[in-house]
């Protein structure tokens, strides 16, 4: 699945250039004019990238929201109005990832973004423990209280995406779009039969209860 990319830019002719050569270099882009639009886009959309321009919002993604449920650990670069050494250091203690000042080079910038993508990637964690649950990456094997549990490829998608926030509630939505790719929720049956089956494969005692129903809104791994 394509890398997304939130690219939080006010000026519209500089917003468009980005789009414009990002989709051609293989990733979605989601644009935003205005803080507050990237803001419900940071949070429904959860993107892999965040391309700002105004320091105020990096610190409203990096401090959260009560009530919002963005990824406060996306990675960030600011697109900086100068190249001016004081205002990278400030931006870079602010909780931006990189800083990039304008005018700038379009292949530069891809540059940096797929750097730090690549090490976003690599930190990510190989191995899940989300309560009596343990999921290996590498392996794909999921153990509960040392009891292996065999998953489908999807069911094991679904529980890693669950289980790298085991206490956040997920929206339909989301785990949709991050687990089957889907760009709209249309009427589909598609994430309750797999929850559904996925619960019955983890709860190996009546005391289990995983995979948690929201009504309405969704799903979390753990009560």
């Amino acid at each position: 699945m394509p890398n997304a990319v939130l690219v939080a830019e006010p000026e519209l002719e500089t917003r468009e250039y980005l789009g414009r050569h990002l989709r051609d270099d293989g990733f979605d882009v989601l644009g935003a004019a205005r803080r507050s639009e990237a803001l419900e886009l940071a949070e429904r959309i959860r993107p892999d990238l965040v391309l700002l321009a105004e320091l105020d919002l990096c610190l409203r993604l990096r401090r959260g929201e009560p009530g919002r449920t963005w990824d406060r650990n996306v990675p960030v670069i600011l697109l900086a109005p100068s190249s001016d050494p004081v205002e990278r250091v400030r931006a870079l203690d602010r909780g931006a990832d990189d800083v990039m000042g304008r005018p700038f080079a379009y292949e530069e910038l891809l540059a940096r973004i797929r750097a730090l993508l690549r090490r976003s990637t690599a930190s990510s964690t190989e191995v899940l423990l989300a309560g009596e649950i343990v999921i290996d990456r590498r392996t794909r094997r999921v153990s509960v209280r040392e009891t292996m549990v065999v998953l489908s490829a999807k069911e094991f998608e679904l529980l890693a995406r669950l289980a790298s926030e085991p206490y956040r509630v997920f929206t339909k939505e989301e785990l949709l779009r991050e687990v089957w790719g889907y760009r709209a929720l249309g009427r589909t049956r598609t994430l309750e039969s797999h929850a559904s089956r996925l619960r019955k494969k983890l709860r190996l005692i009546e005391d289990d209860h995983f995979i948690v129903n929201i009504w309405g809104v969704g799903y979390r791994l753990l009560e």
